[in-house]
């Protein structure tokens, strides 16, 4: 289980239930300064409302008006009037840094997104997706006919390979000879694993589209002579032959049900005493403070039937799917690497 000893318990927060209701203007105050990409324009120094403003086609006393705001809670500092520069709280809105999260608030932010949040009460009533109920499809099928969101999405999806030392150091891969990445989008993690083992082989697995994406990308060009780029669906059958299949952020999407048909799928392509590796956020218990109790509720909205899981819902589910749930290994972020190995189910 994820280890607490460093987050807060719920009667540690001194904000109060009224500043709690108006959380969502801080929210969307982000969102609009990373569509714009006033973090980008402020890398080399302070910069003054009106340039910022001519820049990105905005009203300059309006943008400054969000400025100033994010600015009182460390998000950009007021250098001289009118004029702002970076902070760390503001460094990682720009583009092209590590744990960069810029592409994450502008998907959060996106119409789709934040209407389907608008939208809770019909999960409430329904135990359904808000996101479906809007759109009349799933979150996957919507980024596949909608090209620009889907690669919004692919970005939002792709940490730096800085943020994957947390996962190598939680877990020793190096006994795997072939590592399948399944769900594995433009394959940053699979890539940040290869080259910390120069003897591994990989499988690069995602819907075609997603696969056609990866091709062009230079996330997985350093190590793509020991890398198959493979598309298809992971309901249906999966590349064979891996000693260990990984599904990063890939279960929580989904219900019981499809989850164990894709838990299942690494199950059958698998070698004997093979290893399945999901890298997912485990729920700690009753009122222990956890991001990933209200990530839950995202995946309440978002997602077809998706959940975020306590140990014994991940080790009833490994165990109908065909394995032993042997550990898991927290991790230095809120996720942990909960490993399964294949058993015999005859």
């Amino acid at each position: 289980m994820i280890s607490s000893d460093s987050k807060p318990n719920n009667t540690d927060f001194q904000i109060s239930p009224i500043e709690w209701v108006h959380a969502y203007w801080v929210s969307r105050c982000i969102y609009v300064v990373a569509k714009l990409g006033i973090a980008d324009l402020l890398k080399d120094g302070s910069q003054h409302c009106d340039i910022l403003a001519a820049a990105t086609n905005t009203h300059s006393d309006s943008l400054y008006r969000v400025l100033r705001a994010l600015a009182s809670i460390g998000i950009f500092a007021e250098t001289q009037t009118r004029c702002f520069e970076l902070t760390p709280l503001a460094d990682c809105l720009q583009s092209n840094v590590p744990d960069s999260i810029r592409a994450m608030a502008i998907f959060r932010g996106e119409e789709h997104y934040y209407k389907s949040w608008g939208n809770l009460m019909y999960c409430l009533e329904t135990g359904k997706s808000a996101f479906e109920d809007l759109y009349g499809m799933d979150l996957f099928e919507y980024n596949e006919q909608n090209s620009s969101r889907g690669e919004i999405f692919d970005q939002a999806m792709t940490s730096s390979k800085d943020s994957y030392t947390e996962h190598l150091e939680a877990y020793d891969f190096s006994s795997i000879n072939k590592l399948i990445d399944v769900g594995g989008g433009k394959g940053s993690f699979l890539a940040a694993v290869l080259e910390a083992n120069p003897t591994m082989i990989g499988v690069l697995f995602d819907q075609a589209e997603v696969i056609n994406r990866a091709k062009d990308s230079q996330e997985i060009a350093s190590v793509i002579s020991r890398c198959q780029l493979v598309g298809g669906s992971f309901f249906e059958a999966l590349p064979q032959g891996g000693d260990a299949y990984v599904l990063k952020h890939i279960i929580q999407d989904w219900d019981d049900e499809r989850s164990l048909a894709i838990l299942q799928r690494c199950h059958q392509a698998m070698i004997e005493q093979g290893r399945v590796l999901v890298i997912d956020y485990v729920l700690p218990p009753a009122n222990e403070f956890s991001g990933s109790k209200f990530i839950d509720i995202n995946m309440l909205v978002m997602c077809p039937g998706g959940r975020i899981r306590t140990e014994a819902e991940f080790e009833d589910l490994f165990k109908s799917a065909g394995f032993k749930l042997t550990k898991i290994y927290p991790t230095q972020s809120d996720v942990s690497i909960i490993e399964g190995v294949k058993i015999d189910i005859n």
